[in-house]
């Protein structure tokens, strides 16, 4: 793990947007990292941090043995903000008091700043009143000896308190979400202007230590990355070529199930832009063969990951082995989550292209973009010189079609949700909407309907078309097309892709649905 001088550690009491805070300090180029509440003063003597953000949690600092900061926090003299329980905990832990308040304030409230400080300079005046989000029940009641009230709203008296002389600020409103429109602004203020931190982190600075830490932990070895076609897996390629130029080779195993045309793009991508040693294994007919007339989701998913494996291991071997795996996990995949009933709950995704195989082959891992969230990747694609169009596409989820085809997979049901997916993303690109969208996608439906073409009758498959706006994947709204559009992009996969007869929207939002379909 590269160590980073100026680095703000977020103690995490288990908010629903912790992670937005670490998003924000990064976005004002300091890095972050979040740390659980119950490992926090491990996280403190590894991180040397030079700032500490408390986050907001679902626990009450009335109730006995509700989490608290460690006393080291307090003791280190160094800036703390406190957010939301972070606020509440840092005042009961000063020696304030917190109640449990008949004033509950959920959602939008109107703060009134009640005093200039370096927490709303250059932001927020004395006198004014600005919109903020509230979600708390508590509040605190009596204010630690040092601090003085900054902002109140009609919920909370202490709605924003500072100990100037000692660093700490808190709020009980989050800054960190969008709906406190000024709240990006108020965390540079702090990391900048009260911890003193400049504002350096920035992605040229990452790739040239990220670069430099593959170096020293791969030394003279081998190293072996499955590429999936994926932004996250073409970025760590990219960054350990760099780093140990061919002591890195690339396996991109075909299962068949990609987008139209996609193996051929990210092969000659590779191949003759890049310069990189890549094996491309089409082993379609062994993936397509075993999923043949397979109907439920989770042994899709099973079978291709099991596969994907069997051939990873044999490509490996024919080339002599590795001393490295090389895999695109990212920080959200390797956060932990809080859980109150013990310990943090280690919530680390198994990545379905690489489970179990660096304790089978004798590998170890290297993971260059795991302290990165997704967009963070797309800056540093664009530092190593990937294509715009490359590093701004969908996701793409790694078994690929065969979830997108809900029922019994064929390779005739693949060929003809390959064209019409194909037809759907260019209608899209070209009414300029493809960067508007989260994800957009075709998915073949195990319905026939009967259809009028020409003077004959038909029988065919009824395509459902998928498209939604997100900011991370976890909550997302189904895209507003015009009906034109929608129309157009019907009519010419009616026109052109052979096997379908009719088209539909999914205007499902996430949740009650998911994005995908399986």
């Amino acid at each position: 793990m590269t160590h980073h001088p100026d680095t703000v550690l977020i103690i995490d009491f288990g908010s629903q947007v912790t992670q937005l805070i670490a998003r924000r300090v990064r976005e004002a180029g300091v890095y972050s990292e979040i740390v659980p509440f119950q490992s926090a003063e491990e996280g403190f003597e590894r991180l040397k941090p030079k700032a500490v953000i408390l986050s907001g949690g679902p626990a009450s600092t009335v109730e006995t043995g509700s989490p608290r900061a460690p006393d080291v926090i307090w003791q280190s003299g160094l800036p703390v903000l406190g957010i939301c329980y972070g606020e509440q905990t840092m005042c009961a832990q000063l020696g304030g008091r917190v109640e449990a308040s008949d004033h509950r304030e959920f959602g939008r409230a109107w703060l009134d700043i009640e005093k200039d400080n370096p927490l709303f300079d250059g932001v927020w005046k004395a006198g004014e009143r600005h919109q903020v989000w509230m979600s708390h029940g508590d509040r605190v009641a009596a204010l630690p000896e040092g601090f003085e009230v900054i902002g109140t709203s009609s919920g909370a008296p202490y709605a924003a308190i500072a100990d100037v002389s000692r660093g700490y600020y808190a709020v009980q409103f989050h800054p960190e979400v969008v709906h406190t429109p000024d709240g990006a602004k108020l965390l540079a203020n702090f990391v900048h202007n009260i911890a003193g931190l400049k504002g350096d982190w920035t992605m040229a600075a990452y790739k040239e230590q990220a670069i430099a830490a593959i170096r020293a932990q791969v030394g003279s070895g081998r190293v072996i990355c499955g590429l999936s076609g994926g932004v996250d897996s073409s970025v760590a390629a990219l960054l350990i070529h760099e780093a140990v130029g061919d002591q890195l080779t690339c396996i991109l195993v075909d299962h068949g199930l990609m987008r139209k045309n996609e193996a051929a793009e990210v092969v000659s991508m590779f191949r003759e832009h890049y310069n990189i040693p890549l094996v491309h294994v089409d082993a379609s007919d062994t993936f397509i063969s075993a999923l043949e007339g397979e109907a439920d989701p989770e042994t899709k998913r099973k079978t291709i990951g099991k596969l994907f494996i069997e051939v990873f291991e044999a490509e490996a071997k024919k080339l002599g082995g590795a001393d490295f795996l090389a895999q695109g996990t990212l920080y959200p995949d390797v956060i932990e989550s809080v859980s109150f009933t013990g310990g943090p709950s280690v919530t680390i995704k198994s990545h379905h292209n690489v489970g179990g195989l660096p304790e089978r082959m004798n590998m170890k891992l290297v993971e260059p973009l795991r302290e990165l969230f997704k967009d963070e990747v797309r800056v540093l694609g664009r530092e190593l010189g990937l294509p715009e169009h490359f590093i701004g596409r969908h996701p793409f989820p790694g078994p690929g079609l065969a979830i997108r085809c809900p029922g019994g997979v064929t390779r005739e049901k693949i060929r003809i949700l390959q064209d019409a997916d194909a037809i759907y993303l260019d209608e899209i690109r070209k009414a300029g909407l493809y960067d508007a969208i989260w994800q957009a996608f075709a998915v073949l439906l195990p319905v026939q309907t009967v259809g009028v073409m020409g003077d004959g009758r038909t029988y065919e498959y009824v395509c459902a078309l998928r498209a939604v706006t997100s900011v991370d994947g976890m909550t997302a709204d189904f895209f507003h097309f015009d009906m034109d559009f929608l129309g157009n992009a019907a009519t010419r996969i009616i026109n052109e892709v052979r096997g379908i007869n009719r088209v539909v929207y999914d205007v499902t939002s996430k949740p009650p649905g998911t994005i995908e379909w399986e």
